[in-house]
């Protein structure tokens, strides 16, 4: 069934990433809730859409003359069917700025809509530029010349786009849905809209035209006639529905999920019975064990992780792609913690972290008078290495070379590095997998990466709950990271071999 063969439910642009079965879910159960997870970032899109709105314009600027009267139109976000009358009759009567706006409409025989954040009058054109409010960053900066332009969000509509040094950041969603907008605003549209990212104060300007093919392209694929696992399964609402139909049909996703099971089912292996009796080698014990409930398999002759006189398990909290608030500690007796619950980006930031270095190089510098050995570890490096050479590029307080010294050095060890010698996981090998296996719980088992985003909020809000639960998820993180090393440094034990 193709998207324009079942119109009750008008495609969005985020129907259009990701997993494809979803639109037929939400057709044919509209009735499932949100799962929790989802109502949990709602604030963080609420906080973002609050902060764009609230620097709007409302009315023109001295040396913008008064020629012609500013319009803003707010429209209600909880009436999206009122909207698409009101967002066309707002156009009509010549609106600069239009919030909450919709559009609907047909394209390539498809029900569409298209929920545009702002759309911004271009100056006193009849044309508007559909302006779209992101989490993402979708720009940085970047040495050289020029190579973008963007508009003040205070003065949309009115000022003029300003040439800026750097990159676009391309996300898939935020392309189509321009692009969706574009398309419904026909000859309103000038083939330019906005993308307003983590830095609320910018709208950096993007053609909307570049992203029309793709987003043909998708509207063209079919609907899947059955669900496969894939890694947002997990938060989905439709999961437990999605999850009795691959049980049924035994689906080799449900071992191998996403792309990860194409070249199985080349061969003509669809289900996890059929991997099993393949004997494959690893892909078919690891099904086997996946059958058989065993989390974790192990590998024959991996290498343990290092072990120091002096250790230090180190985890690391981030809100967004905008900072770096909260370094934790677990030198094996007690948790340090380095937070800030004051904004990411200035002076309280670099002092925080400038505390956290010091602490840490102070730690191993102490070792090494004594003639000890010195290691800190982490799992999954990758975050912790971006904000700790970010945080050096940033602020001034420490040294970049020095950080990117100690990043480099046999003293900071990647435990899951280890784990994926060591290991192989029927669900993965994250944190939260490996800690249970290593006999490690989490007083809060409900607390993830994302979760913690909306108890960010909540805590600079002064909320003292959320901060408690953000410094005992992160010790936890510290201390779960030792419990996994320490657990394969003795030899993973009464773990299956693989």
């Amino acid at each position: 069934m193709s998207w324009s063969e079942n119109k009750s439910c008008a495609v969005r642009a985020s129907d259009l990433v990701g997993c494809r079965y979803r639109l037929r879910q939400r057709r044919t159960h509209p009735e499932v809730p949100e799962p929790p997870e989802a109502l949990l970032r709602q604030p963080q899109v609420d906080a973002a859409r609050a902060a764009v709105f609230d620097n709007l314009p409302v009315k023109r600027a001295l040396g913008d003359g008064s020629a012609r009267r500013f319009t803003r139109v707010d429209l209600d976000p909880a009436r999206p069917a009122e909207s698409v009358t009101a967002t066309r009759a707002a156009m009509a009567r010549g609106a600069d700025l239009i919030t909450n706006a919709v559009l609907t409409g047909t394209v390539d025989g498809v029900e569409v809509v298209a929920e545009v954040d702002v759309l911004a009058r271009r100056g006193a054109t009849s044309t508007y530029m559909p302006v779209m409010i992101s989490n993402h960053r979708v720009a940085r900066a970047h040495d050289g010349e020029p190579r973008m332009r963007f508009i003040p969000t205070g003065r949309l509509s009115l000022g003029a786009p300003i040439a800026v040094a750097a990159r676009a950041r391309h996300h898939t969603v935020d392309g189509y849905r321009l692009a969706l907008a574009h398309l419904l605003l026909g000859a309103a549209s000038d083939g330019w809209g906005a993308l307003i990212g983590q830095d609320r104060t910018r709208a950096y300007l993007v053609e909307s035209t570049r992203y029309v093919a793709p987003l043909r392209d998708a509207l063209a694929q079919p609907i899947p006639e059955a669900p496969r696992r894939l890694k947002q399964c997990a938060s989905c609402r439709f999961w437990p529905l999605c999850e009795s139909q691959l049980t049924a049909a035994d689906d080799i996703s449900l071992v191998f999920p996403g792309g990860r099971a194409d070249s199985f089912r080349e061969r003509g292996i669809d289900t996890v019975a059929g991997l099993i009796d393949a004997n494959l080698g690893e892909p078919s014990r690891i099904a086997e064990a996946w059958r058989e409930g065993v989390p974790v398999l192990r590998r024959r002759g991996a290498a343990p992780v290092p072990r120091a006189d002096v250790e230090v398990d180190v985890d690391m909290e981030a809100y967004l792609d905008q900072g770096a608030y909260l370094w934790g500690a677990f030198d094996g007796e007690a948790y340090h913690a380095f937070v800030t619950w004051e904004e990411v980006g200035a002076a309280a930031e670099e002092a925080n972290f400038a505390a956290f270095w010091s602490w840490l190089m102070g730690m191993r510098d102490q070792a090494h008078a004594e003639g000890k050995t010195f290691a800190a570890y982490c799992y999954a490096a990758g975050g912790e290495n971006h904000w700790l050479t970010s945080s050096a590029k940033r602020f001034g307080a420490v040294e970049l070379a020095e950080v990117q010294r100690f990043i480099v050095s046999d003293e900071w060890i990647d435990v899951f590095a280890y784990a994926r010698r060591h290991l192989v996981g029927t669900d993965g090998l994250g944190l939260k997998v490996l800690g249970p296996v290593a006999g490690f719980t989490w007083e809060d088992e409900d607390v993830d990466g994302e979760r913690s985003v909306a108890l960010r909020l909540a805590a600079r809000r002064g909320d003292a709950q959320a901060r408690e639960m953000l410094l005992r998820y992160n010790e936890d993180d510290c201390r779960g990271t030792r419990a996994v090393r320490e657990f394969l440094a003795a030899g993973a034990p009464g773990v299956p071999d693989l």
